[in-house]
């Protein structure tokens, strides 16, 4: 498999923080999300590069490790991307069993040219389809599927219940997913005579009946004009539930308040919330009553007074 650099994928800096890149992926995800670029191959390949990009940049973890191993990270995922036992007597000639070396020491033994050494004695062998032990291996595919939300169940998280090869799997999405978020099922894609792809849920998020920019929500809040004129309290739903706004005495139409901490949770730390945008609509009367109408010529005349 050709090296592919996650980092020039998004665009963005080695040395860019959590949050650069999750912007930076969100952009090129509703960029080149399938339903904006319906029949383009090349924007549904680009899709699921990004998207591969961020589920390694995204996770701290797999980031370290990525930046550690580099051109050789998917071969060390697809066998089985954890630190383990390898028996060396057939690349040293010291029989069974003599040298024993543990994965994860390898950094400090070669001085840091872990990536170098790895693609040597692995990469041809992982190129071609092939297992530590000469015998043929290949991996299954890895599959896409794409699952839809409303806006409470990204909210407050969400269980799918899919049909894999028979079998009940029941996923867990958690909360703040947006459009463009996907969560990885490890060995439910495609089966083969090695181990099996993975499994990616695609989530596409209904926002209705809110606007959403990354983890804040804005909505229009209808009142009408004597509750703008004098001040009083209108209702603003959010995902949480609904909550009393005070609005102040001359609030002025497309005036906009914001409710701190009542947005979305952010995907990898659901305790911080965004915030939601409240913008005001002022109703006015279509029908007036005749005491309604003197009064408002009253205060139309001593406007008008020098």
């Amino acid at each position: 498999m050709d090296y592919k650099d996650y980092y020039k994928l998004l665009g963005v800096d080695r040395n860019a923080s959590e949050s650069d890149i999750k912007r930076a992926y969100r952009k090129l995800a509703l960029q080149h999300h399938p339903d904006k670029n319906l029949g383009d191959k090349q924007a549904e390949e680009r899709f699921k590069e990004i998207n591969e990009a961020y589920d390694v940049l995204g996770d701290p973890a797999k980031r370290a490790r990525y930046d550690q191993l580099g051109g050789s990270y998917r071969a060390w995922e697809r066998m089985g991307g954890a630190p383990g036992g390898f028996d060396w007597a057939q690349w040293t000639g010291a029989g069974p069993g003599r040298v024993h070396v543990e994965m994860g020491d390898l950094g400090d033994l070669l001085g840091g040219g872990f990536s170098d050494f790895f693609n040597a004695i692995f990469g041809g062998m992982m190129a071609q389809g092939g297992s530590a032990y000469g015998r043929p291996s290949v991996r299954g595919r890895d599959l896409d599927q794409t699952v839809r939300l409303t806006l409470a169940e990204a909210f407050k998280g969400t269980n799918r219940v899919l049909d894999r090869n028979g079998k009940r799997l029941e996923v867990r999405i958690p909360p703040g997913a947006a459009t463009g978020t996907r969560v990885r099922i490890a060995g439910h894609g495609e089966r083969s005579s090695g181990s099996a792809g993975d499994l990616y849920l695609s989530v596409e998020v209904d926002p209705a009946p809110f606007e959403r920019r990354d983890d804040d929500l804005y909505i229009d809040i209808s009142t009408d004009l004597y509750t703008a004129v004098l001040g009083g309290q209108v209702e603003v739903p959010t995902p949480g539930g609904p909550v009393h706004l005070r609005v102040p005495a001359g609030s002025q139409p497309g005036q906009t308040f914001r409710l701190k901490g009542r947005g979305m949770p952010d995907l990898r730390s659901p305790a911080r919330q965004g915030d939601l945008f409240a913008r005001l609509k002022v109703v006015l009367p279509t029908q007036l009553s005749a005491t309604d109408r003197e009064l408002f010529e009253k205060l139309a005349n001593s406007g008008r007074r020098p």
